[in-house]
């Protein structure tokens, strides 16, 4: 279905994009500030090229050298407890493993009782128990984010993308612009609330639509609308169900952005000294601009 492709190729860039944004080492941004942003004596900051580095992360969980939280997070979302055996803390390890398996044999059991009974209790313990999965698998990630070690900065650009990923508006909270949160929170309110309106339409306007071209059922049972009325509404419904879905991921995704950006711009070093220097200097021989070296001027911004 659409909105099932939407909510892949969206959670992709999610992954893809926002986390290794603030790793790229970027010429201009070395040439327009003097200030470093990174520790040149960390290993996982040294190759930013790269989304992922299986070397980087097994070298971290051995203890043979650093990891950023970029790696350490894609890593442990395949490897789960990659992040609590980073940090060393291996007791956790149980506990995650435990509870992930228990809420997997659980919503498998259940979900066997509901097809040999047909008890609809039954079918909420399964979705109970596949919740409950999640959520061990889902604290696991959040744990690693909350005690990897950021050498105490604040905020840390890849910590507030991670918070921002796992629970929408954590990245904002985070980052200390607690006034966003609403703003994001009833964006995809919002979106939620129509995807859920156009969706109950939709289905109301198939099933009319099935029932009239039904020929097994009896011209005084159906609908008092034509085919073409019901198929014309049961595709307007289903596109405005696509279009909240698509919302609702736009929403999810710039919260994501904005926390990552606003963490990495709180590094940026602002002040009142805005100069021009002027200075002598000898222009090298290019093929494209001068056959020979010259003399010339070269000019100096600090803003």
């Amino acid at each position: 279905m659409t909105w099932r492709r939407l909510i892949v190729l969206l959670a992709g860039l999610v992954l893809c994009w926002p986390l290794g944004a603030q790793y790229r080492d970027d010429q201009f941004k070395r040439d327009a500030f003097s200030q470093t942003y990174a520790d040149s004596t960390d290993k996982a900051s040294a190759d930013s090229s790269q989304l992922f580095s299986f070397r980087e992360y097994f070298g971290g969980l051995a203890g043979r050298n650093k990891a950023s939280l970029k790696t350490l997070t894609i890593g442990s979302a395949v490897l789960v407890g990659g992040n609590q055996i980073y940090n060393r803390q291996y007791w956790k390890l149980p506990i995650i493993y435990g509870g992930i398996g228990a809420g997997i044999y659980g919503g498998i059991r259940f979900n066997q009782l509901y097809k040999s009974t047909e008890e609809t209790k039954y079918r909420t313990f399964s979705t109970l128990s596949y919740v409950g999965a999640g959520l061990f698998y889902w604290g696991s990630l959040m744990d690693g984010a909350i005690m990897f070690n950021d050498g105490g900065k604040k905020p840390n650009a890849a910590k507030s993308t991670v918070y921002s990923i796992l629970l929408p508006g954590l990245g904002q909270i985070y980052n200390g612009e607690l006034w966003k949160v609403p703003i994001y929170w009833g964006l995809m309110a919002g979106a939620t609330h129509f995807f859920l309106e156009n969706r109950m339409q939709y289905q109301r306007w198939r099933d009319m639509y099935n029932l009239i071209n039904d020929p097994e059922v009896d011209a005084s049972e159906k609908p008092p609308w034509s085919s073409e009325t019901a198929k014309y509404y049961r595709d307007v419904y289903r596109r405005y169900r696509d279009y909240s879905v698509l919302a609702m991921a736009i929403a999810y995704v710039l919260q994501i952005i904005d926390a990552n950006v606003f963490a990495y711009m709180q590094d940026f070093e602002v002040n009142d000294d805005i100069s021009m220097r002027l200075s002598p200097t000898v222009l090298p021989t290019s093929a494209q601009y001068a056959s020979q070296p010259a003399v010339g001027m070269r000019v100096g911004f600090t803003f």
